[in-house]
């Protein structure tokens, strides 16, 4: 079988400074490099809460600093992130809006949030991209000059590493390499697969008011963290494709990913493949390495410009450049990938110079400190010691005396009385994995689908965290 290598050459991603080590559900992994490192796990609010603690003030310098003068003066700031908090220009998945809330709630409670920000402010920061294109198009809102990716001294100081072990029962453990406060997956991996997102540079069309796209970092997002998603009983490219072909009607702007799945896969079509997106038809186009992209043998490369899509076969520089100096492309090692790509394919504004290889348990990373990535010394780390479970970090202590539920046992809902008008809550079973949660202000939850057994109802608001077990019969 044939070996893929994806090395994800990346111009952009920001990181901060912590006064923390580690909270209830989130600790350092690693500083090193240059590369801040944190790991955090539990359910979507207790991994925000995590985030929020352990990169407040970072998620702080980012914003002051970049994501809101990327947008002029806060007047246009405000009128935007007013759009974004009204819920109808993003389908932004609910739990990731919890997240966000979560996330607010872990600066606020270590004293890091000293903008005030608000949870649209964490989403109108992880749909950045989308928003550019869609106000482009809109009279009165001057956005030509945001993201612009070019050597900044916020973003060199604000380069993190997210890894997350999730305890909800269809998701797995991942890793994500972008800003402090990012939620959504600009470049990613799970133990099987890795998920980068380039600029369609070529691509004019824009996105519209009306669009309700979904931004594409939580798509890329949605991709390397559900369990197989497609039910098919495996981990490839397909899970990557299943999220995107879900966004019949394009994205809000020329997006191209490329995704890298392990060589173990049967079919080479499985392993390795990149999607043009776009805002207007076609909205989606594959390809793989079986597509007559000039790059010889069995490599598939990606750079910033449409090659299937239209058939348009525009090679950019970056992409001449590896095409006329692979030469037969056979025997592409970890070695040779990331000298082709260093010495053909580099940005001078080059912020992260990665490389996944899933069968080999690896994942190396160097970053731009005092030069662009990829002169820099690089770290080699291991996914499968990434994604274990930390058993130091345990969840904050909660009150059990204070919590009764009724009826107990229960068969289709459990009641209680609390003074809380919105809360948070959890449902574990006997051996701690999460089966239900959300946010609410009823005092009723549904657990008609719960098997019989025991369980523990965990409640949390900003102030407190209440748990009790309860039977279902």
């Amino acid at each position: 079988m044939k070996n893929f290598y994806i090395i994800f050459l990346m111009a952009f991603v920001f990181i901060a400074k912590t006064n923390m080590a580690q909270s209830a559900n989130g600790s350092v992994y690693a500083d090193t490099n240059g590369l801040y490192i944190i790991k955090v796990q539990g359910s979507h609010y207790e991994r925000g809460y995590a985030q929020g603690e352990l990169l407040g003030s970072r998620i702080t310098d980012i914003f002051q600093n970049y994501v809101m003068p990327q947008f002029g003066n806060m007047g246009t700031y405000n009128q935007i992130k007013g759009i974004v908090a009204a819920g109808n220009l993003f389908a932004i998945d609910s739990l990731f809006i919890v997240e966000a809330k979560a996330l607010i709630n872990g600066m606020n409670s270590v004293n890091t949030n000293l903008l005030n920000l608000e949870y649209s402010d964490i989403l109108l920061a992880n749909s950045m991209l989308d928003i550019k294109s869609i106000m482009q198009s809109k009279a009165g809102l001057e956005c030509s000059s945001l993201m612009s990716w070019t050597v900044s001294a916020v973003l060199i100081r604000n380069q993190v590493m997210v890894i997350h072990v999730p305890s909800e029962v269809n998701e797995q453990p991942w890793a994500e390499v972008g800003f402090a406060g990012m939620i959504s997956v600009l470049s990613g991996f799970n133990a099987n697969i890795g998920v980068f997102q380039h600029m369609m540079s070529d691509d004019n069309s824009h996105g519209t008011l009306s669009g309700n796209y979904e931004p594409i970092w939580f798509t890329l997002r949605k991709a390397i963290e559900q369990a197989d998603p497609n039910q098919d009983g495996a981990n490839n490219v397909n899970d990557v494709k299943h999220f995107i072909n879900m966004r019949s009607q394009g994205y809000a702007d020329g997006y191209i990913i490329s995704a890298l799945a392990r060589s173990t896969e049967m079919q080479d079509s499985l392993i390795a493949m990149v999607a043009e997106i776009a805002a207007a038809a076609p909205y989606i186009t594959y390809r793989s390495n079986s597509f007559a992209d000039s790059i010889p043998s069995d490599n598939l490369y990606t750079a910033n410009n449409q090659i299937a899509r239209n058939n348009s076969m525009n090679f950019c520089s970056r992409y001449n450049g590896i095409r006329n100096n692979i030469a037969n492309g056979t025997t592409m090692g970890l070695v040779a990938n990331r000298h082709l790509m260093a010495n053909y394919s580099h940005l001078s504004a080059n912020y992260q110079f990665m490389t996944f290889a899933p069968e080999l348990d690896l994942f190396r990373i160097s970053i731009r400190e005092t030069v662009p990535a990829y002169q820099s010394p690089y770290v080699d780390l291991t996914p499968s010691v990434m994604f274990q479970e930390n058993v130091s970090i345990r969840p904050q202590k909660a009150e059990w005396t204070k919590l009764q539920v009724f009826p107990n046992p229960a068969h289709k809902s459990i009641s209680f009385v609390i003074d809380w008008n919105l809360f948070y809550y959890q449902v574990f079973d006997g051996s701690g994995r999460e089966v239900l949660n959300g946010e609410t202000s009823s005092k009723t939850i549904n657990i008609e689908m719960l098997s019989k057994g025991t369980y523990y109802l965990l409640l949390r608001n900003n102030a407190k965290t209440l748990r009790t077990p309860f039977i279902v019969y």
